[in-house]
C-alpha cells in the first residue's frame, strides 16, 4: 500500500488583494500585525509587500513624556520574621500550637521527642 503525501501549493494572493491590505495599513493608528491577522496572512507577509513596493511600515511608538524625569519611588519592606518551627497538635478536644526560634532547633527535637514518649 502506498500513501501519497499532498502536494503543498504556494498561497496566490491578486495583487488587488495586497494593495488593499497595504493601504489598510497606511491607515492612521493602524497595527500591521492585527491588519494581516483579520485577512489571513502573515504580518511579515504584508511588510515584505510593502518593503517590495517602497512603502515603509509604520512604527508604532509610545508618546514621549517631556518636561518629566524619571522619580524614585520608594517602596516599603516589610522587615522578615524569624524563621520558626511550628509545631500543631491536636488530640481529641485539645489543640496546642507552638512556635520554635529556629536557633534552637536541637532544644525543639529533644522536647518532641521527651513529649511523644
Amino acid at each position: 500500500m502506498e500513501i501519497q503525501k499532498p502536494m503543498r501549493r504556494r498561497r496566490y494572493h491578486p495583487e488587488e488583494f495586497k494593495q488593499a491590505v497595504i493601504a489598510a495599513c497606511c491607515e492612521p493608528e493602524a497595527s500591521v500585525a492585527g491588519i494581516a491577522m483579520a485577512n489571513g496572512v502573515n504580518a511579515n507577509q504584508v511588510r515584505r509587500w510593502m518593503r517590495e513596493r517602497g512603502i515603509e511600515a509604520p512604527t508604532r511608538r509610545l508618546p514621549m513624556l517631556t518636561g518629566m524625569a524619571p522619580a524614585f519611588v520608594p517602596v516599603p519592606i516589610a522587615t522578615p520574621e524569624s524563621p520558626a518551627i511550628r509545631i500543631e497538635i491536636r488530640r481529641g478536644n485539645a489543640a496546642i500550637k507552638i512556635d520554635w526560634p529556629v536557633q534552637a532547633s536541637g532544644d525543639c527535637g529533644a522536647w518532641l521527642r521527651d513529649w511523644l514518649r
